[in-house]
C-alpha cells in the first residue's frame, strides 16, 4: 500500500464563509468614490481647458501689441538717426562755409 502524502498531524483549517453580498457592497461604493473623483477630475480638467485657451488668446494679443510697439521704436530711432546725421551734416557744412571754402569746394570734398 502507498503512503499518503502529506504530516497526519497536521492542522486542518475550516474554510470561512465568505459574505459576498458585503464584499460586493464594499466595492460598488469604492467604484461610485472613484467614479465620482474622475468626474471631479474632468470637470475640473474641463475649466482648465478654458482657462489656458482664454491665456493663450491674451498672449497672442499681447505678442502683437509688443511686436507693433518694437516697429515703432525701431523706426523712431531710425528717423532719430537720420535728423542726427542730417543735424550734423549742415554743422559740417556750416563750418566749411564760416571757414571760407567755396561751395565748389565743398562738394569736391563730399564727393
Amino acid at each position: 500500500m502507498a503512503r499518503p502524502k502529506g504530516s497526519k498531524n497536521k492542522a486542518r483549517t475550516v474554510k470561512a464563509s465568505v459574505d459576498y453580498a458585503a464584499v460586493v457592497a464594499e466595492k460598488t461604493a469604492e467604484k461610485e468614490k472613484i467614479e465620482s473623483e474622475v468626474a471631479a477630475l474632468t470637470a475640473n480638467l474641463d475649466d482648465l481647458k478654458t482657462q489656458m485657451k482664454a491665456k493663450k488668446a491674451e498672449l497672442k494679443a499681447v505678442t502683437k501689441e509688443l511686436t507693433k510697439a518694437e516697429n515703432k521704436k525701431a523706426a523712431a530711432e531710425a528717423k532719430a538717426m537720420e535728423e542726427a546725421k542730417k543735424s550734423e551734416a549742415e554743422d559740417v557744412l556750416k563750418k566749411l562755409l564760416a571757414s571760407g571754402m567755396s561751395a565748389d569746394e565743398i562738394v569736391a570734398k563730399l564727393q
